[in-house]
């Protein structure tokens, strides 16, 4: 998909309001956190984040995006750091946050999206969090946002042993009706995971 082209509009297409469950897990966060979010898009998750004073950076592959994340956070009176890059050979800085979140990134093929995997349990500090949140495969039966093929859809064994060497506080897959633009609307088949870093 050409993100670039789908993110040149004038609405956003995932909404401009924070993931549901960006909204659950913030409490989770200890006050002014250093937080990554990966993949951010057009910002609705960085902007809920830093509105609650964190620390926040954000990145993105698509300019469009950026753009759009960049007017987000300006409107709403906020600073974040922005940066576009490609996650699959960005020099991820190790150590550097408290807290990384990644929402709906399923473009990247099982590969590349191990190596993302590893990036992020380096990018946070020991004992730091990763907040991942996406689509399980019943996904495919609804189609109501997400990738069309099942190689990037997740199950909870998948991301039990991506994330074996930390301590996982939270596994769940559920379903629930998502309203966050165009672009996840309707009936979904989600999984959330936070796991914690081992010193």
């Amino acid at each position: 998909m050409d993100w670039n082209t789908r993110f040149a509009v004038d609405d956003y297409v995932f909404g401009r309001t924070a993931s549901q469950f960006v909204v659950r897990m913030e409490p989770k966060l200890a006050r002014k956190s250093r937080v990554l979010c990966v993949a951010d898009g057009e910002g609705r998750n960085s902007v809920y984040l830093a509105q609650r004073g964190h620390d926040v950076s954000a990145n993105d592959f698509s300019a469009n995006a950026i753009a759009k994340a960049k007017k987000l956070a300006m409107e709403a009176g906020v600073v974040i750091s922005h940066a576009r890059v490609d996650l699959e050979t960005w020099e991820w800085p190790k150590q550097a946050y408290d807290a990384a979140f990644a929402v709906f990134f399923q473009f990247a093929q099982p590969a590349a999206r191990d190596r993302i995997f590893t990036e992020l349990k380096r990018t946070v500090v020991p004992g730091g969090r990763i907040f991942l949140h996406g689509y399980t495969l019943k996904q495919l039966e609804y189609r109501t946002g997400g990738p069309p093929d099942a190689e990037r859809l997740y199950t909870e064994d998948l991301l039990k042993d991506a994330f074996a060497d930390c301590t996982i506080e939270v596994l769940a897959s559920y379903e629930a009706e998502l309203q966050e633009g165009a672009g996840h609307s309707g009936r979904s088949a989600l999984v959330d995971l936070v796991a914690r870093t081992r010193a």
